[in-house]
């Protein structure tokens, strides 16, 4: 019976929850683009950096001898004209970031090591970024396991030149799953990254998460934060990194009726969505279903009648064939 009411919240949730009004037109890679730049009264001002830190090579000339010499640029400065110019920050100048002195061509060896600003250092300070608690996620962050790393900034996974909102800003969930888990695993997946922060030996991931039933369908549908971090109700992505002995192991922490995916992964949907049809943990079935995190409450309901009924014919039964035998 168990696997029938399965079954029917499946089909009830791929009709209840499909999208008939088609595909969502959305701008082009290159119309978003060329619109930011168009909007950037900083971009013609941007170009005198870009000219060399977009692209691998740059050249310059020797002001005594007047010789023109081509160089390769470090892989690290190397800055992606399109995804700056989609990320959160497409509207800044260089040097609202930047010290003006890197306006001097070409830039001393000493502002390569300038102190980077924290994102707290612009957005706790501002009201209007309250609503987005920075300053929670900053005393979070402080409780994190990457805080005690050396060398390891806000940067190491909000790249400003890159980064950019999904969690609250894509209706595909899917996207924002690949984006942010990409983020985890520019480090955890990639040694060379990796090293530059600990001296630790290199961790096999998939080998890491042997104990984990079905690896390839969790990597695709969950982010590594779902089981990597404490939840925070205040905060829509928590930063809390817990040790790596103190993650989620338990399979009904997510799949469950009171599932910790509701207040994680699905905490930007409205939790509301599809509840008074008579789901649990319905805003889920918007995106996927999840065994033992979804279910219909009036079949519920339903089941648990049934299986009173039975019990009460059985009893009433055994009781009447007490009651024979006696007589």
């Amino acid at each position: 019976m168990k696997t029938l009411f399965v079954i029917i919240s499946i089909l009830i949730s791929e009709v209840l929850f499909t999208d008939n009004n088609g595909p969502v037109v959305q701008d082009s890679y290159e119309a978003v683009v060329e619109k930011c730049m168009a909007n950037n009264v900083f971009a013609e001002d941007n170009k005198a950096c870009l000219v060399c830190h977009g692209k691998s090579s740059y050249e310059f000339t020797d002001p005594i001898t007047g010789v023109t010499r081509k160089r390769r640029m470090n892989a690290r400065y190397i800055l992606d004209i399109d995804e700056y110019y989609q990320s959160n920050h497409w509207s800044f100048a260089c040097t609202d970031c930047h010290s003006d002195n890197f306006k001097t061509f070409p830039p001393r060896s000493s502002e390569k090591l300038e102190k980077h600003y924290a994102c707290t250092d612009c957005h706790a300070r501002d009201e209007n970024y309250d609503q987005y608690h920075f300053k929670d996620i900053e005393v979070e962050y402080l409780e994190s396991t990457h805080a005690n790393v050396e060398g390891f900034s806000c940067w190491k996974c909000h790249n400003p030149h890159s980064y950019k909102i999904t969690a609250r800003n894509t209706e595909n969930l899917k996207e924002t799953i690949l984006y942010d888990n990409n983020i985890c695993l520019e480090c955890h997946a990639s040694f060379d990254n990796f090293q530059l922060l600990s001296d630790r030996e290199e961790i096999n991931i998939v080998q890491s998460h042997e104990w984990l039933t079905n690896q390839a369908a969790h990597f695709k549908n969950i982010r590594c934060i779902e089981c990597h971090t404490a939840v925070n109700d205040k905060i829509l992505v928590a930063h809390k990194v817990l040790p790596k002995e103190q993650a989620v192991k338990r399979c009904t922490e997510c799949h469950s009726s009171d599932s910790r995916l509701v207040a994680t992964l699905y905490k930007s949907q409205s939790k509301k969505s599809g509840r008074d049809l008579g789901f649990t943990d319905a805003v889920i079935l918007n995106q996927s279903y999840i065994i033992g995190a979804n279910r219909i409450i009036s079949l519920n309901i339903l089941s648990f009648i049934i299986f009173g009924g039975v019990l009460l014919v059985i009893l009433f039964h055994t009781a009447i064939r007490i009651i024979k035998r006696k007589s």
